[in-house]
Formats: structure tokens, sequence, C-alpha cells
């Protein structure tokens, strides 16, 4: 395995990259980091060549003090590493990001996979759920343990979980990862406003993504992220959804082998039918 930082000029991001055949890019959610991808590195690097790397304000890498274009720091890491072409895997706010960044760039993006994911520009419904209400809260208080642990039960636990019901460590190794973005303050300062965020917004232009398309979603995850996948299955030409049970944001943590093998079925189908 190689590991590095790759210098982008105004910061830096730690990657990993692993295995040999065509690349495939994990991009984290957006409370957890590169780690979260731990169940899949040894089963993925089998297969493929596999990079994944901590987003700015996340993990290894550098801290933000303001607003972030995460698609173009993707680009520009891919460029550094001289990777022209790739398969893009993303969970919550990382499947954000690839389907931003395969509309931006669809000369590179070979396949996508969203997990938990929103298009940008999709309208949440309905009430917000009260750990949001109360993390801003908390964040307003400066009670930074209080802010970790309701986005691990937002996000790991899911509205209709008690933490009791989750294996202690999946909420333990979420709570380690997310400790750092917390600290460094990274949502409010690099997503809340990001940086030119894609215009029109992907939620309007769906229709144009025409390559191999996965969406995965848990089914204990919130009902607006599973209207987000019925969506997305049903704007991208030929793109197909599968739910999880029993998982709710992050079921590549809750289920890594049933995970694993549907994403490399998928990869393994693309890669006959383009033969």
């Amino acid at each position: 395995m190689t590991a590095g930082y790759a210098d982008l000029g105004d910061g830096k991001l730690y990657y990993e990259i692993e295995g040999e055949g065509e690349t495939l890019v994990l991009c984290h959610a957006g409370f957890v980091d590169s780690r979260m991808w731990d169940g899949q590195w040894k089963a993925f690097t089998q297969h493929y060549r596999v990079l994944r790397f901590d987003m700015r304000g996340f993990g290894k890498s550098d801290p933000v003090s303001g607003p972030v274009s995460r698609r173009q720091d993707l680009y520009c890491l891919l460029r550094k590493l001289g990777i022209e072409r790739a398969n893009l895997l993303g969970c919550s706010m990382g499947g954000e990001m690839a389907i931003d960044f395969a509309l931006e760039h669809p000369e590179i993006v070979l396949s996508l996979v969203v997990v938990s994911g929103t298009p940008g520009g999709f309208e949440m419904q309905g009430e917000t759920p009260s750990q949001v209400l109360d993390m801003l809260q908390a964040i307003e208080q400066g009670d930074l343990e209080r802010v970790s642990e309701l986005q691990i039960s937002l996000w790991v636990d899911g509205i209709y979980r008690h933490p009791l019901q989750v294996e202690p460590h999946i909420r333990q190794r979420a709570a380690e990862m997310n400790r750092t973005a917390v600290e460094n303050g990274t949502w409010g300062k690099a997503d809340a406003q990001p940086l030119n965020p894609l215009n029109p917004p992907a939620v309007g232009r769906l229709t144009e993504i025409n390559i191999p398309t996965l969406i995965l979603a848990g089914s204990l995850d919130h009902p607006e992220v599973l209207r987000a996948a019925d969506l997305l299955a049903n704007r991208i030409q030929g793109a197909k959804k599968i739910i999880l049970s029993d998982s709710a944001h992050v079921p590549n943590m809750e289920k890594p082998a049933e995970f694993n093998r549907i994403v490399l079925d998928f990869l393994s189908y693309k890669a006959k039918k383009q033969v």
C-alpha cells in the first residue's frame, strides 16, 4: 500500500492507494473519514486499484479555514496521482460530491455508486430531525462531546433505533472519526456554504448521467434519504437501486460482507457489459 499527502496548493489531502486494475475511488461521508471503508479495503483491493482519502477537515488531511469545493479537491488529487479514469463510490456527502463530479467531468468517471446520498439541490421535506436542532444548540454552546454523540445518533443509529440496538464497535469507530471533524468545526466552515457549488445543481441534471450507476441505502435511514434514492434511481438512466435491510446511513460499516458483494457484483457486471 502507498500512503501520502497530496499538496493542493492551499492544503494537503491524506490518501492511501493499493491494488491493480481499474481505479476505484472511495469518498467518505461528512461525519467520518476514509477509515469508514476499512471493511471494504481488503475485498476491493483484490480486484481494483483502490484510492481512499480524507477530505479537508477530516482525518489526517489539513483542517479548513473557510468554504472549499470538494469536487475540485478530488479533481486535483486525481491529477496529482496521474489517474485519468476511475469508478467513483461515495457515501452521503461523498455521494453528493461523486454525483457533482460525474456531471462536471464525465470524461473521467467510468461508473458511479452512491450510498445514502442526495443530489445537490435536493430539498428535504418534513420536520427537521430533533438531533439536528439539538446539534446546532450544542455547537453554539461549544459542547463538542454532545455534538459528536448527536451526529452518531442521527447517522449511525438512525431515527428508528436506540443506541443499544447498534453494534457498539461501529458506534465507537464512527465516533473516533467524527471527533476530528467536530473539533475542526469542518461542517460549519467548509460545507454549510460550500465554495463554487455546481450550477445548475445536480438535482435537475440527473438525466445527463449516462454511465453505469448503483444506488444504495439502508432501510433504517431517514425517509428523505430513501426518497432521494428513489429520485436518483428514477432519473439516472439504467440506474439500479438496492436497499440494505437493518442498517442506517453507513450500511457498509454495518453490513460489510453484503455491501462488498453487491458493489463487486455491480462493478463486475459493468465490466462485462463494456467488453
